[in-house]
């Protein structure tokens, strides 16, 4: 197997713990696999150096300070590596060897790092690389970064550009588990997530992967998270599943969109959770649901409309916080999913406005860390469905 191995800062956290990702490493290269490791810098040093950056540096200046906690870390592996008799090198930018390339706008240069990452992958037959994540240099050989969590992002776009079977993110969690095990009581790994699901749980706080980078996963490449003290990069963590990809839907059956008001809503805990209940115990399904201030709005299917609004106007009148319920029939829901549209600014704004300039108003915008639902006219929804296609 070719597979890329990415150690975090807290797994190369001490001598010890660098000693034990040599072992693992040198485990692997012994059993007849192709390793590529990237490294980031050694516990918090990263944070340190940029918190200590207290004056104007250029930017230039900047990441060549901020790029020596990975350039350290890339020579302990490397000597640790050669002290168990592995033929391994450290890659740094500036090296003959470095991969990673971005252009005049500071973004990867797909084309020649490809071509760099895949001479690279040749020379892997004997030989470990062992590469400061990260970072990168531009064209004209000075330093540049990838941003948070770029040595993620430098795993798996190496891993996608050499062909590699597998990335492994070496870390300080046993893979992804049900629920942070500092505070929740029982929690457990989960043998399998994908890549929406994890990149949800990134976007809400969970260090596990870097959402930029699983951008790089190809539907061949396998990603997989380890705690540091497994100690065996071919087998157990988590592993994520699936690539990204944008998908537009239009759904097909109209929706109601109930909406009950109140002034009192927002001081009232639990509303929201005695009305979806309402409706729950008469097994009415909740398509979206949406909350302001002083409102909370369900979209549902419009066979269920009447039955829903005779439901909630009795919680409307046992509840002092409610005031109203309407219903405005024959909406319709778009919903556009995954791809990169978590990295791209002012979608949500492209979408509006486009639909906006096509004189098509639009209900509500529902969004989360990876989707857009926007709900239209029931008439409107094949013109909105064109426009939408025709933004993305």
């Amino acid at each position: 197997m070719r597979v890329v191995a990415k150690f975090g800062g807290t797994s190369l956290g001490s001598g010890d713990r660098v000693n034990r990702a040599a072992d693992s490493v040198a485990a692997a290269v012994e059993a007849g696999h192709e390793i590529a490791v990237v490294v980031s810098a050694m516990g918090s040093t990263t944070d340190f150096l940029l918190r200590e950056i207290q004056f104007d540096a250029e930017e230039g200046d900047r990441a060549e300070i901020v790029s020596m906690g990975e350039r350290t870390s890339a020579r302990m592996v490397k000597a640790a590596l050669s002290a168990r008799g592995v033929d391994a090198e450290f890659l740094e930018p500036g090296g003959e060897h470095w991969p990673v390339v971005t252009d005049s706008r500071g973004e990867v240069d797909v084309e020649e790092t490809t071509r760099r990452t895949q001479a690279l992958a040749d020379r892997m037959g004997g030989t470990v690389p062992v590469i400061a994540g990260f970072l990168a240099e531009d064209h004209a050989g000075s330093v540049t970064t990838l941003g948070r969590g770029g040595s993620d992002t430098t795993a798996v776009m190496l891993g996608n550009y050499m062909d590699a079977d597998e990335v492994v993110i070496v870390t300080d969690v046993e893979g992804v588990m049900t629920g942070d095990p500092r505070v929740v009581e029982g929690a457990r790994n989960v043998a399998e997530i994908s890549v929406d699901e994890l990149r949800n749980l990134s976007f809400r706080g969970a260090e596990v992967i870097a959402p930029s980078a699983l951008n790089y996963k190809g539907g061949d490449l396998g990603v997989r998270v380890v705690h540091y003290q497994h100690g065996d990069l071919l087998q157990g963590g988590t592993s994520i599943e699936g690539t990204f990809e944008t998908l537009i839907d239009l759904q097909e059956t109209p929706l109601s969109c109930i909406t009950v008001a109140g002034r009192a809503i927002r001081n009232r805990p639990g509303i929201l959770a005695t009305l979806s209940g309402a409706l729950a115990d008469v097994d009415i399904n909740i398509d979206a649901a949406a909350s302001g201030l002083d409102s909370i709005t369900f979209y549902l299917y419009t066979d269920d409309a009447a039955e829903a609004e005779t439901v909630l106007h009795e919680r409307v009148i046992d509840e002092d916080a409610l005031s109203s319920v309407t219903v405005d029939e024959e909406i319709a829901a778009l919903r556009v999913t995954g791809g990169e549209l978590p990295t791209q600014s002012g979608v949500v704004q492209g979408m509006v406005e486009t639909l906006a300039d096509e004189h098509i108003a639009v209900h509500d915008v529902i969004t989360s860390a990876t989707s857009v639902a926007v709900f239209v006219d029931w008439d409107d929804r094949e013109r909105a469905l064109s426009v939408i296609q025709d933004t993305f």
